[in-house]
């Protein structure tokens, strides 16, 4: 089995218990994802299944998209609302003021991860730290906030759409924009809706899944590997030039422009994202093709 599911993370799951409840699922055991998700969130988390899992760096790598929730007036350990609250405050903010704080947030800059997070430092993850009552030294992270804007205000929340590149923590980025304010801030909730190319209107659930896998349907909720580059254009490679490929050679590819294309077989099978270099030689970036 190999290629693709978009789920739709349910709350209260790790980004390892869905792949661990896909892994029984689906009876494979390799199976990677598309990036961390916090329990309390959810939304688009791609699962790479069998040899799929080569195309995972590409989606880590990918622009995400949320919707998160911002609750001013409250800090917590966490920075977000399952965490202990460590500061209240009266939050009377103008719209015009927080639409001003979303505007400086924007663009490339610098990020310290939270200590509620995986992001390991001398061997050990820093939440260890803070479950133990440590505060650990972290280095900042650079970021680029691409997008963001408020979409509206309900029940003392406000919903913001963020565009953002990875290694982003939307928690931090409530908590940065509540100092900004000087009301204190914190996520109250988080849906992740695209990431990469797969957005949430093309996810399903886990059920859904477990349905389809005992009917035997599964594979009509398998994505192609190739679907990860569906922005690159496609190009082929027959006879010589497509054993030099499988065999990881590079070779004189003229005619064809500098940049990155999804490269297929002379029976169409999709061999790999290749790389036109600027002098006309075609490299493999990753190959997919079964050996």
């Amino acid at each position: 089995m190999k290629g693709i599911v978009i789920i739709n993370k349910p709350s209260g799951w790790t980004s390892h218990d869905v792949v661990a409840k896909m892994r029984s699922i689906l009876r494979v055991k390799r199976i990677g994802h598309g990036g961390t998700l916090d329990p309390m969130a959810t939304g688009v988390l791609p699962l790479f299944v069998g040899r799929a899992t080569r195309a995972v760096q590409f989606i880590v790598n990918a622009d995400k998209e949320y919707i998160a929730g911002l609750r001013l007036g409250i800090e917590t350990d966490t920075q977000d609302i399952t965490g202990r609250i460590v500061r209240q405050s009266a939050a009377d903010v103008e719209e015009e003021e927080l639409i001003g704080v979303l505007d400086r947030m924007k663009g490339v800059r610098e990020q310290i991860p939270p200590m509620y997070s995986a992001v390991k430092v001398n061997g050990k993850k820093l939440y260890e730290y803070a479950r133990a009552g440590l505060e650990a030294k972290r280095a900042p992270r650079i970021i680029e906030i691409k997008e963001i804007e408020l979409l509206n205000k309900r029940g003392g929340d406000y919903f913001l759409r963020i565009v953002c590149t990875k290694g982003t923590y939307i928690r931090t980025l409530c908590h940065e924009i509540g100092l900004e304010l000087g009301c204190g801030g914190t996520l109250s909730t988080l849906i992740r809706t695209r990431a990469g190319i797969y957005t949430l209107k093309t996810a399903c659930m886990i059920e859904q899944i477990a349905e389809a896998a005992k009917s035997g349907t599964v594979e009509r909720f398998l994505r192609p590997v190739d679907s990860v580059f569906a922005e690159h254009e496609a190009i082929s490679v027959t006879g010589e030039p497509e054993k030099k490929l499988r065999n990881g050679a590079v070779f004189d590819f003229h005619g064809t422009a500098p940049g990155r294309y999804r490269v297929y077989g002379e029976d169409g099978e999709f061999l790999a994202l290749g790389e036109v270099t600027p002098d006309g030689m075609l490299k493999t970036v990753k190959s997919f093709f079964e050996i």
